[in-house]
């Protein structure tokens, strides 16, 4: 949305908003000299890498790079837009948004509020629909859905009639193309008109954390296809940034959040008193879900389905939720159950010793290879022991290790001894045993900045050494890529001491319109240095056409990508000295500029992997 507002009603809602006042409301700090630490809520972390400032008025977690200040936090917590957060915390400080304080873009905000209106009348009309149809409501009744979870979750029942909600939407004044726009109703193909999309089926109403419907599921009661029925994405409503049950999870403040696939698994556990299950909404577990989890909880568990499908389900999510740095606990049921099965014949107390048993990330996987391969072949040990070293090879706890080879040892028949050299062989941690790239940052920065940057030390990771190596191999054998790419990538791009050197060798030759040899090198060399030069001549390159030309992209991308890398950590390195220097006037702007800057290369951090 596009807004007008007065920059002074702005300022004076920052002003009587304290930070750390606020931010106190959602997560502990602790008071560390002038400034507050705690655990950054944007982010799993042990360690607390989440600042915030008293005399700047910011926050800054040196974890996750989110930063801002209180309107740039409730924006990110709350999951809400400038305005929103603007209005939540005038309203804490009793501060009156008038229309002279504030002007909103009117058609666009009446448009979303108007959307947001239709949701709501219609989840009213399926509500009171389901009390009038015994059918419908003996089936929830049947699932052992009583009166206080019906209301608790607003269910409901779409009638089977073609037109029914939108004749009734349209009697409270909403017209067919707004009621379209949130998908109540499909324009018909064959003739004018719309018709509904829930028709006979228990609707659940999907409600954000700001209490608004923005969206809807439908379930048949009998066993037609499709069972479940979701509302497409609309103005107001994401399915993969959304999910069903955090409005109860952020209205009860439990720490605990339980990932499920399905509305009834989140209603019976409720029902049962496990009021913290949420389900994803017809589609598999998304990073922004996944974000939004690490919003509201502390401690994360997954609870899906025990067939073959919800197990790879599991799996899956698992990963997403690894990838956004979730540790979560996998609860396994007994075969041919879900959640909404088993807290109906065991109740919470039966759930609860399952939840206690969990499996974590480590030993879920053990548990799913195990079913994928068969250990007692010699060809399944093997696979589902490459499987599992693969996994041990990002712990860093050589305890941990040792306990998973033992568990390993005991599963497969196979030696510790083999395990353990299996584990190590490709394990190659930034030590003094790798090679380790000296040309720092000076030479970066007096390339790339008017401005005197301290160096910061780096260490080249092998795949960008192998992309330096193999573009260089390919201008080599071929000059019509070094035509392509000259104005795009220059010698000085090339971190690695030896291949930019060779690099500028070799643009130099291709400038001069002279083809490329080793002899034309070799003399500009260090003895140590010749043998990686020769390689990199030597190697043989079987690709052509369209083949090489996207090799050629992949190589440039990763350079550009640990450029980015480079600038990211200057950054980081800034906004730490920043942070040590608190009094020099103008650091809040800088800080902010910095923070921006930041954000910008996050971004483009993200489109290079």
């Amino acid at each position: 949305m596009t807004y007008t507002f007065s920059e002074e009603t702005i300022e004076e809602i920052r002003e009587k908003n304290d930070i750390v006042d606020v931010i106190s409301e959602y997560i502990s700090l602790k008071r560390t000299g002038s400034n507050y630490k705690g655990l950054c809520p944007f982010h799993n972390e042990k360690t607390p890498s989440f600042v915030v400032s008293p005399s700047k008025q910011i926050f800054h977690c040196f974890g996750c790079n989110e930063g801002g200040d209180v309107i740039k936090f409730i924006m990110e917590y709350q999951n809400l837009d400038f305005i929103e957060a603007l209005q939540l915390l005038a309203e804490r400080v009793n501060i009156n948004l008038d229309d002279k304080k504030l002007k909103r873009n009117s058609k666009e905000d009446k448009r979303r509020k108007r959307l947001f209106e239709i949701n709501r009348e219609a989840a009213i009309y399926f509500y009171k629909n389901l009390f009038n149809n015994k059918k419908a409501y003996n089936y929830l009744l049947n699932r052992g859905i009583d009166i206080k979870t019906i209301k608790s979750f607003g269910l409901g029942y779409a009638k089977p009639d073609w037109e029914d909600l939108k004749k009734h939407l349209k009697t409270r004044g909403f017209k067919e193309n707004e009621i379209s726009e949130v998908g109540l109703i499909i324009k018909r193909k064959q003739k004018e008109g719309y018709f509904d999309r829930f028709r006979d089926r228990i609707i659940f109403p999907i409600i954000n954390t700001r209490n608004n419907v923005i969206g809807f599921g439908g379930r048949v009661l009998d066993n037609s296809q499709p069972k479940y029925l979701n509302s497409p994405d609309t103005p107001v409503f994401n399915k993969g940034k959304n999910l069903y049950g955090l409005n109860i999870i952020k209205k009860n403040k439990n720490d605990k959040i339980l990932l499920v696939e399905g509305y009834m698994d989140v209603i019976s556990l409720f029902k049962y008193g496990i009021n913290y299950a949420v389900a994803s909404l017809g589609t598999a577990l998304t990073k922004d879900q996944a974000k939004l989890l690490n919003r509201y909880g502390k401690r994360f568990y997954i609870c899906y389905d025990s067939d073959k499908a919800g197990q790879l389900a599991t799996d899956k999510a698992l990963e997403i939720l690894y990838s956004q740095g979730i540790k979560a606990q996998v609860i396994l049921l007994p075969e041919s159950k879900d959640p909404d099965d088993y807290i109906k014949d065991n109740g919470k107390e039966g759930f609860n010793k399952l939840l206690e048993k969990s499996l974590d990330y480590i030993d879920f996987k053990i548990y799913y290879y195990k079913k994928i391969y068969d250990i007692n072949t010699v060809e399944g040990s093997i696979n589902f022991t490459k499987k599992i070293t693969n996994l041990l090879k990002k712990i860093k706890s050589t305890i941990e290790i040792d306990v998973y080879i033992n568990k390993i040892a005991e599963e497969t028949n196979i030696s510790k001894e083999a395990i353990k050299k299996e584990i190590y062989r490709n394990k190659k941690p930034y030590t003094k045993n790798r090679e380790k790239d000296k040309y720092i940052y000076n030479n970066y920065r007096n390339n790339n900045s008017k401005e005197k940057i301290v160096p910061v030390n780096y260490t080249l990771e092998p795949g960008h050494l192998t992309a330096e190596r193999n573009l260089i191999n390919l201008i080599i054998k071929d000059k019509t890529i070094y035509n392509k790419i000259k104005d795009e990538i220059k010698p000085k791009d090339f971190f690695n001491n030896v291949y930019r050197k060779l690099a500028e060798t070799i643009y130099n030759k291709y400038n001069e319109n002279d083809d490329m040899k080793f002899d034309y090198v070799k003399d500009k060399f260090e003895k140590k240095d010749l043998e990686k030069v020769k390689e990199t001549f030597d190697m043989e390159n079987p690709m052509e056409g369209s083949e090489k030309i996207k090799a050629v992209r992949d190589y440039i991308d990763k350079i550009n990508y640990y450029k980015l890398k480079l600038k990211k950590q200057d950054i980081k390195e800034k906004l730490k000295q920043y942070e040590k220097n608190e009094s020099k006037e103008g650091d809040v702007e800088k800080f902010n500029q910095l923070c921006l800057q930041l954000i910008s290369i996050e971004k483009q951090l993200k489109l290079h992997q």
